[in-house]
Parts: C-alpha cells; structure tokens; sequence
C-alpha cells in the first residue's frame, strides 16, 4: 500500500465525494487491518515465519475491537508493541457457534490460574479450542473479566462503544453481533497482556504488564471465531484511560498440531489437556465421517 498525502477533492457534491472516497484507496494508518494479508508493513509480515504468508495482518488501536474467523492449524500472535495493550478475548466454534470458550474450565481442568505457553483454552463442552504456544509476557488474567459499561462511566465517564473510553463489554459484544451473536452469547473473557495475582487471602492485585514488545501466541484446534477487545483491565489503578495498540498477525501451521500432540512442540502434554486434545480430535473424526 501507498501513503496517499495530496489533499482530497471537496465532498459538497456527488462528484466530489466521489472522487474523495477513491482518493482513500491505497492510504494506510497506524492502526487498522491489511487486505490482502500480505500488503502489511513489515513490521506485522516479520512476526510470521520467514516465507510464511500471513491470513491476518492488523494493528488493532487502544479501545477498538476486532473479529475474524480463522481455520484449524492457525497460529496466532499477539504483540503487545508499546507495552500497554489489554486484549480482552473470545473464542466461538466455526459453524458451531454455541461453542465457546469456557475460562472457568480452562482455570479448573488445567489447574492453572495463570495462563502461559502450555496453557489449552478449553470450551465449554472439554475440546481444546487452543493452545498458547508461546508466552513472553506472562502477565494475563482468567479470574476478572472484562471492563462494563457502568464500570467505565462510573470511572472515567463513558463506556460506550464510541466514547472516548469504551468498555470491553460492550466491544466484544459488537464483535459477537457481527457474528450472528448476541449479548447473551458474550461470556467471560481471557484478557492478555494485563496481569492478576490471587494472595492466599483470595484478594486479587493488579500486576500491569510486562513491557513493550512481549507477545503470545495461540494455536486452534478448531476452526474458530476470535473477537478481540484492546481496552482496559477493569483492575487498573489509573485515574485515565490510557493504553497502546496491539499487532496481530495469524499464519497458517497444521503440522503445529501434529507435534503438540506427539509432545515435540511444548513437550508431552498433561493428562488434562491430552484428554481435552483427544475429545477435539474425536469429534472432529466423528463429524467428517458424516
């Protein structure tokens, strides 16, 4: 893509907008996605393998949301680039949609609090929707949820979807409207980038982040629809509303999958999550065999 810098005809008359909505062909912004994937500044093609052709290649800003449904195999990474990014995050079945993520089983089944590489991210019917293959932040958080829009009024005087200070609610609920979803269908959320720790009194504190550039990566088991909100973590301490853009770039890895479940990627896996993979594996079987 070009960045296009000559000023646009006037808009007072159909020709002219005209001319001026063709005019913004071809501009780029810092934040925004790239069709086709692989027009993407190099900076969001680098986070893929080297040959490797991106499926998804975006720069999400802070307080906007994003949806895309993805295949099986995909991987997907995550670059939180200033170091203040928090990605609220929903997991749908392709074609299933009643399937989603279930962050209360992905905590209990895997005896984990705190998702990190290793981590699978289990629905609510015990299959393996994704793994996080890779971690370099290991600040995240399954216990708090997600940011409402009382929440963001009450703190920073809005928190509607097109306010200067959006709630995670009400994005991720835009997100699951544009999939056929409804608000009923936007369940708790898993929020990278922003940490929690739980104290033996079961109070929890606000960890923040871990600096620019960590990213994570997700690898679906699944086809797949993520909806991502970048917005604030309804534990932040600060009085504004304040926040970086996150990178996000997916590839296509199938032979990911084959070396998680032989044990060559991460490891042999734990009894929890070889059971959780194998119910995936098992549907997935039974459903082509229709």
């Amino acid at each position: 893509m070009t960045q296009v810098t000559d000023r646009p005809a006037g808009t007072a008359t159909t020709a002219g907008a005209r001319a001026h909505a063709r005019e913004q062909h071809g501009r780029t912004a810092k934040a925004m996605r790239h069709v086709p994937a692989a027009s993407a500044p190099a900076h969001l093609l680098d986070a893929a393998p080297d040959g490797v052709v991106p499926t998804w290649a975006e720069s999400l800003a802070f307080g906007r949301y994003t949806t895309l449904a993805l295949a099986r195999g995909t991987r997907v990474k995550l670059t939180d680039v200033g170091g203040d990014a928090c990605v609220h995050t929903l997991l749908y079945r392709g074609g299933a949609l009643h399937e989603r993520l279930n962050v209360a089983d992905t905590v209990k089944v895997h005896w984990q609090a705190y998702p990190a590489a290793g981590h699978p991210l289990l629905s609510d019917a015990g299959r393996v929707m994704a793994t996080i293959v890779t971690d370099s932040s290991a600040h995240h958080d399954a216990l708090t949820g997600a940011t409402t829009l009382a929440g963001n009024t009450a703190k920073y005087g809005a928190g509607s979807p097109h306010s200067a200070s959006p709630a995670a609610r009400e994005l991720l609920t835009l997100g699951a409207l544009k999939n056929g979803l409804g608000v009923r269908d936007v369940a708790p959320s898993i929020s990278f980038f922003k940490g929690i720790k739980v104290d033996p009194s079961g109070t929890i504190t606000f960890t923040g982040s871990s600096g620019p550039r960590a990213a994570v990566e997700l690898l679906l088991h699944m086809d797949a629809v993520l909806v991502l909100a970048n917005t604030a973590h309804p534990l932040d301490p600060r009085d504004a509303f304040s926040g970086t853009a996150v990178d996000i770039t997916a590839w296509q890895a199938p032979q990911d999958l084959v070396a998680l479940e032989a044990g060559t990627l991460l490891g042999p896996l734990a009894p929890e999550h070889l059971q959780a993979l194998r119910n995936t594996e098992h549907d997935l079987t039974a459903r082509n065999a229709r």
